[in-house]
């Protein structure tokens, strides 16, 4: 009984180190689509505006503040003044930061702000995670904008929709704050983050 245990296990041992290669991922399978998605060209039109949907209702729904009453005027024997024309300044929106218009690609980027090849990978994962490489991506709820979702915007030197100062920035904020983007990489993966 003990052989046929025994043989049962090698044979059982033996098919999975012969089987398990030919049902896992193909590594070259995983190089290829990261090399062609971080060499295709970016083009503006077909990424505009890119809207991330996030629930942002309240808890609880504040209630409207009734209107304090107007005081009653107070007779005098003076005679009322004419109104001024009093200019009444209008609130302006703040001017939008210029979305980028420019091509290039993923690793073109990658290469012009200066971050080590050995480090797209990892680079890779968050920018699609973050923005899905659009330069022009910004977060509803948040604000934050570009590859790498600056918050706020301000803090990129340059602008944060170009995508070589985005990358910039976020290199020197990867190491500085991670050490490395493979540390960066790796608190992104246990938090969803970064």
């Amino acid at each position: 009984m003990r052989g046929v245990l025994a043989a049962s296990a090698v044979v059982g041992f033996f098919g999975i180190a012969v089987g398990a290669p030919f049902t896992a991922p193909s590594s070259i399978a995983v190089d290829e689509g990261f090399y062609e998605r971080i060499h295709q060209e970016f083009v503006p039109e077909a990424a505009e505006l890119q809207e991330l949907n996030v629930d942002v209702s309240p808890l609880y729904e504040v209630p409207e503040p009734e209107p304090e009453p107007e005081p009653e005027p107070e007779e005098t024997d003076e005679p009322e003044a004419a109104p001024a024309d009093e200019a009444v300044p209008q609130e302006q929106a703040p001017e939008p930061a210029p979305k980028y218009t420019g091509g290039g690609s993923p690793a073109e980027w990658m290469e012009a702000a200066g971050i080590a090849e050995s480090d797209w990978g990892y680079v890779d994962f968050i920018v699609s995670k973050e923005s899905g490489w659009n330069p022009n991506a910004v977060n509803a709820s948040s604000g934050a904008s570009g590859l790498v979702q600056a918050l706020p915007c301000g803090k990129v030197p340059g602008s944060c929709f170009d995508p070589v100062d985005n990358l910039r920035w976020a290199d020197g904020y990867a190491k500085g704050r991670y050490g490395s983007w493979a540390k960066a990489y790796a608190f992104w993966q246990a938090n969803h983050w970064w």
